[in-house]
């Protein structure tokens, strides 16, 4: 089973050496972990997890190697072991009850018997034995309480139910899916370049240590805080084509918000003109000119644009192209001008990437941004903010 559950775990993209194997076996032996899958589930996690943005995978193989559920990775499942689910009921039953539940079976029983009373049931059920319900001792519901539980909506109260890998906390770090605000935060820190700045306000350690070692008394040294020193400038396209990605454009915004001090931000429509601005509400009537823009923020500032790229290529090439407003300069002009003065610059593209080949909007823009066009994925930002912390302004 084990060297079953290595195999599914490399089949999924998953680094799973020998040497991790030999440690899980190891904790096994010395009985590090109560002897349930719960605990189990979070040892192997914990052995062969390094890198968060496979959370999600993981808990896909868990699932299909140890409950029997067919993944997509192509291999014959492998059953939960009988001896796990009597381990558990052992741990928290009286006899009596034991009784009660070995009269359901094997875990093949159970499951079957949670079938056959779902077809059955006709109401809201609230306590009992029997029934699909709430607060009851039935190995089927929420709230309640059995070893072999199987939880049918509603939040659990003692943690124990054995299919609790399914609920898969982690989904959506999977570094092939679309970002929520947690992870891009965690994509986002990559950029993070601390600057020690200010009146001496910490203890520096070492210092100290060399200082008193050299003076032979207590020599103390103190260095400035350490304080976020990166300093960005983020563009956000805003109506038409990118109204479907509001939810995650604004979780983007909202991480960026909360990681970066130095954060300006302004909106544009589809590509860059003479004007931007920060209120929607005010659009035309509260804009920024970009020209200023471009001499009141300095040189080492990163720029971040977020946008589709989904347009008429004439927005792009030429003058009078835009479909709001009649521009004097074509959007590629002011593209141009913003990667000469700030050559860290890249272009967030929530479109999957696989479509932008489709687009001739798409492909100018990314030619403009000199290929730093990065999809909006976990992996996308990552390599989008090593591609910023390379830039130097």
């Amino acid at each position: 089973m084990f060297f079953n559950f290595i195999d599914e775990l490399r089949a999924a993209g998953i680094p799973a050496s020998f040497k991790e194997h030999l440690v899980l076996l190891e904790a096994l032996d010395k009985d590090v972990i109560e002897q349930t899958p719960e605990a189990f589930y979070y040892l192997s996690r914990a052995t062969f997890v390094k890198d968060e943005g496979l959370l999600d995978r993981f808990d896909q193989v868990f699932q299909k190697v140890f409950k029997g559920i067919v993944g997509d990775y192509g291999q014959a499942p492998v059953a939960i072991p009988e001896e796990w689910l009597k381990k558990l009921a052992e741990r928290y039953f009286s006899d009596e009850e034991m009784e009660q539940i070995k009269a359901l079976g094997s875990w093949d029983e159970i499951m079957e018997t949670l079938k056959k009373r779902l077809e059955e049931q006709e109401k809201r059920h609230q306590g009992g034995n029997k029934w699909i319900g709430t607060n009851g001792t039935s190995p089927f519901g929420h709230s309640g309480y059995n070893p072999e539980g199987v939880r049918i909506g509603g939040e659990g109260k003692h943690g124990r139910a054995i299919k609790v890998w399914e609920k898969r906390d982690f989904a959506n770090l999977d570094n092939t899916r679309e970002l929520g605000t947690r992870n891009i935060k965690v994509a986002l820190r990559r950029l993070r370049r601390f600057a020690r700045e200010g009146a001496a306000e910490e203890l520096d350690l070492e210092a100290t240590i060399a200082g008193t070692a050299k003076q032979g008394w207590l020599d103390l040294k103190m260095r400035p805080e350490r304080h976020n020193a990166v300093k960005v400038l983020l563009f956000l396209d805003v109506g038409g084509s990118m109204d479907p990605f509001i939810k995650l454009v604004e979780e983007l915004f909202s991480a960026a918000t909360a990681e970066f001090k130095n954060l300006e931000f302004f909106y544009f429509h589809n590509c860059l003109y003479e004007g931007v601005w920060q209120d929607n509400r005010r659009r035309w009537s509260q804009r920024t000119k970009t020209w200023d823009l471009l001499h009141k923020y300095g040189h080492d500032y990163k720029v971040v644009f977020v946008g589709d790229a989904a347009m008429s290529p004439y927005e792009i090439s030429h003058p009078g192209g835009s479909v709001e407003h009649m521009n004097d300069e074509a959007g590629a002009v002011w593209l141009k001008r913003v990667r000469d003065t700030y050559p860290a610059t890249v272009w967030l593209n929530p479109t999957p990437e696989r479509q932008w080949d489709y687009s001739s909007s798409t492909r100018m823009i990314r030619d403009l941004m000199h290929g730093a066009m990065y999809p909006l994925t976990l992996e996308g930002l990552e390599d989008a903010m090593r591609e910023l912390t390379r830039k130097k302004g």
